[in-house]
């Protein structure tokens, strides 16, 4: 298995904290947020390698963090370079995964994760129920919070956990699941990226690729035992740090 970490925005929300620098690269909870991922990746077995999708502005500051701790990583990591220089130009996640396959030719299974991200679950588990039944899955939590539910991909799930329904940012959220960008695709569905984006697909958000990914392949959810920091503007980057300081307090 591989992992292909997306981190090639431009975070324009935390302007003028990223305005020069990436995001997965500040600090919280004394390291940054890419260290966090990479602590988990680097122990789960299954993971023989990870790619971090970067752009062309940005490329500098993950190569020196690679030189940096690349005996520390646990895992070969490689920092992958799309090739965009602005918002106007980014390729979009879904477009950055398709990148990553095709760049290294990745014909194994494949773990993606978004780079501003800090996991307060387990990988692993979520490897695991993968391995026992190797389909698409998609991390998903219960979300009573109608309005964020709008900010985010809605699911509809059946007894098994199948994904019956799934779409980004819907105005009128149909239920109480909510996505997060965690997703593990079997080898076998990788070639569907190339397909998406060469039909039209929106190459933006991952959760777009899911909305037509379940319409022809079988998806399943897993029900995340934990919670997800999710680093997209200066409140949500203060509160990160704070949890943090008081868990050390």
């Amino acid at each position: 298995m591989k992992a292909i970490i997306l981190a090639a925005g431009y975070a324009t929300r935390l302007y003028p904290l990223t305005e020069n620098f990436p995001k997965p690269l500040l600090e919280v909870g004394g390291k940054t947020i890419l260290d966090h991922l990479i602590e988990q990746i680097k122990t789960i077995a299954d993971i023989d390698g990870a790619y971090v999708v970067t752009n062309h502005r940005f490329y500098g500051h993950f190569a020196d963090w690679a030189r940096a701790n690349r005996a520390h990583t646990g895992v070969e990591t490689e920092i992958l370079d799309d090739g965009t220089t602005s918002n106007d130009d980014r390729l979009g996640a879904v477009g950055d995964i398709q990148f990553a396959i095709k760049a290294r030719d990745i014909a194994d299974d494949v773990l993606v994760l978004a780079a501003d991200n800090i996991l307060l679950f387990s990988l692993q588990k979520l490897v695991n129920t993968f391995n026992s039944n190797p389909f698409s899955h998609i991390a998903v939590r219960h979300n009573p919070d109608y309005d964020d539910r709008k900010r985010r991909g809605n699911v509809q799930l059946d007894g098994d956990n199948r994904v019956l329904q799934f779409i980004e940012k819907p105005e009128r959220p149909f239920s109480e699941w909510s996505a997060s960008p965690i997703y593990i695709y079997p080898a076998s569905i990788l070639p569907r990226f190339k397909e998406y984006v060469d039909n039209g697909g929106n190459p933006d958000a991952p959760g777009h690729f899911l909305e037509w990914l379940h319409a022809c392949e079988t998806v399943y959810a897993y029900d995340i035992d934990g919670s997800v920091l999710d680093i997209g503007n200066r409140e949500s980057l203060a509160k990160a740090r704070a949890f943090f300081r008081s868990k050390d307090s």
